[in-house]
């Protein structure tokens, strides 16, 4: 289980960043992370996977405090980022410290996420799904209970996008890790997530907390998420927000 205690992670003079972040998730929970460009998503995950440590707060999974790479955490990248001069089944039993049964287990994760058969290929010969596939299975072989997915599949064509939810989806069915999915597509986080946090602002603050209170699995263009769709859109509605404090300010002045 992950818990944050009132996190924060600012530079630029306090204007970038993160602030005041507290939320705790349950075991096997999907929590998606969304807002606005620059109000520190992406920062949050990398501070949630001990990449930064200069952050205040505290960051804990199972009451152990975090402050550096942990193996109970998993990250997925927007880019694959795979090793060029290591094939498939190398670059999913790389992060693997047991030598006995590596490449077995390697191979396990190649049947799951879908690639059997192209073990021997190297990153220059994948298109950009086979890519993320692999990178799914690297992240998921050492088995952690937190898995944080940073856009993962925001650079990839609809299909592809969607056959990925799905696999993600059927993957999470099985091994039930906690995962953090942050997302500019709202579509995609009421697909998959069971809460949703909307951050707003520079450094971002958590504006809204949603419950998508859907069974999964999910009906693409189900009438209920359509409405919460809705919902978010008018909260990440920076404008209306502006707006508003506009107007109180000129009632305000005009007394």
């Amino acid at each position: 289980m992950l818990s944050l205690k009132n996190v924060s992670r600012t530079f630029n003079g306090g204007l970038a960043g993160f602030q005041n972040i507290s939320l705790q998730s349950k075991k096997g929970e999907v929590i998606g992370l969304l807002g606005t460009s620059g109000c520190g998503k992406s920062t949050l995950l990398r501070v949630i996977s001990g990449l930064d440590p200069d952050y205040s707060g505290a960051v804990e999974i199972d009451q152990e405090k975090i402050k550096a790479v942990h193996e109970k955490v998993g990250i997925i990248f927007q880019e694959p980022r795979l090793m060029p001069w290591l094939n498939v089944i190398d670059n999913i039993g790389f992060g693997v410290k047991q030598k006995t049964d590596k490449l077995s287990e390697a191979k396990a994760y190649i049947d799951l996420v879908g690639l059997a058969g192209s073990e021997k290929l190297y990153p220059k010969d994948l298109s950009g799904g086979m890519a993320q596939r692999v990178s799914i299975a690297r992240a998921l072989i050492t088995n952690p209970e937190v898995l944080l997915l940073d856009e993962p599949f925001s650079a990839l064509d609809a299909f592809t996008k969607m056959q990925l939810q799905d696999l993600l989806l059927n993957i999470w069915n099985q091994y039930r890790s906690s995962i953090f999915l942050v997302t500019h597509d709202i579509d995609e986080a009421l697909y998959l997530c069971d809460r949703i946090f909307i951050l707003r602002g520079q450094p971002g603050e958590v504006y809204k907390e949603l419950t998508v209170d859907v069974q999964k699995p999910r009906t693409r263009g189900d009438e209920e998420l359509a409405k919460m769709k809705g919902q978010i859109l008018e909260l990440l509605d920076l404008s209306k927000s502006e707006k508003g404090n506009q107007n109180e300010h000129n009632k305000v002045a005009s007394k």
